[in-house]
């Protein structure tokens, strides 16, 4: 590492019911489909190319009946020398999943959870499940969704997983999470964990259209509410970019939608323009794992530039959170 610019290129590893009629691992992990195959496997061949490895944040609650499928995915992913990563989409779990260990079905969404004992059984559970698969410790958890808040974080310490990368103004904006820092820096929690926010860049308003912002996410996607220039921006800027940066992508982001709202394989034209992002990408920054991160941020080579006291993740009422994205400084750089 000699460049000193630091990327992470992260894929949400998931299988959420809605994206594929049956089969969801098959087709929303490995990216197998009757005309080829466009998934992990194809992420971590090109990313060879490059000496990329993935920080792959894997999903165990979106297809939760289908665990022992997921776990070959996770085995494949950390046999390949890949980081594998939590992620959690928990509104997805079945309702005897709760009532087996005494709770309510709900709140579904992470980001509405009030009681921290919630929220560490998510992360203490599939933590777990995971660790038993690679047996590596979990070092890094991003919720589903970017639906998070301070019973999360809270739950990230009790598990003794020091890194989260659930920071999102896009997603504060959306309602899917209660605060966010406007910052692309890593920074401090008060209870120790260090956070990790999505690169993203905040595009002012123009006439007759709110404040938004926009995430540095592979492919440029109408899931994203992108504008078509700002995905060629990425592309053709990095030299511009921030010193340090965190892509997004998921296993399924080299397929397309069919007209039911599936993934399915179309061609190869997303594995090739991925591969002309990391050609690029690998030009000018030092692609890093979470262990890399750990290591660096040991060593002082990463920095978290503030602490933010956790409280301020707790619910509160949407005027506040509004008043915060519309008002607050942002720090690209």
């Amino acid at each position: 590492m000699n460049k000193q610019r630091y990327a992470l290129v992260t894929v949400d590893v998931e299988a959420l019911p809605k994206r594929a009629s049956a089969e969801h691992v098959k087709r929303l992990m490995w990216g197998k489909h009757d005309k080829g195959s466009a998934g992990v496997r194809e992420l971590c061949s090109i990313g060879r190319e490059f000496a990329v490895r993935h920080v792959f944040f894997v999903d165990q609650c979106g297809a939760y009946d289908q665990l022992d499928e997921i776990h070959e995915v996770v085995r494949w992913l950390d046999g390949a020398g890949q980081d594998v990563q939590l992620h959690t989409h928990p509104e997805y779990l079945p309702a005897d999943f709760w009532t087996a260990r005494g709770l309510e079905s709900g709140p579904e969404h992470m980001n509405k959870y009030t009681d921290a004992a919630r929220a560490e059984l998510v992360i203490a559970y599939f933590a777990q499940l995971l660790s038993s698969v690679t047996g590596k410790p979990i070092r890094a958890h991003r919720a589903g969704s970017f639906r998070w808040n301070a019973c999360t974080i809270s739950a990230l310490a009790a598990a003794d997983i020091p890194l989260s990368f659930n920071n999102s103004m896009y997603a504060m904006h959306a309602g899917q999470c209660p605060y966010s820092e406007p910052t692309n820096h890593p920074y401090l929690w008060s209870n120790g964990v260090i956070e990790v926010p999505m690169t993203e860049r905040r595009i002012l308003p123009g006439i007759g259209k709110e404040n938004w912002w926009a995430r540095l996410t592979y492919p440029e996607s109408s899931y994203f509410k992108f504008r078509p220039w700002w995905g060629k921006l990425l592309l053709n800027a990095f030299s511009g970019s921030p010193h340090f940066s965190v892509f997004l992508l998921h296993s399924w982001s080299l397929l397309y939608w069919d007209a039911q709202g599936y993934a399915t394989y179309r061609d190869d034209r997303r594995l090739e323009g991925y591969r002309r992002l990391l050609a690029r990408l690998t030009r000018d920054y030092d692609v890093i794992t979470t262990a890399d991160f750990l290591d660096l941020y040991a060593s002082g080579k990463i920095r978290a530039t503030h602490t933010v006291d956790l409280a301020r993740a707790e619910l509160a009422p949407a005027a506040d959170n509004a008043r915060h994205w519309g008002g607050a400084a942002w720090s690209a750089e």
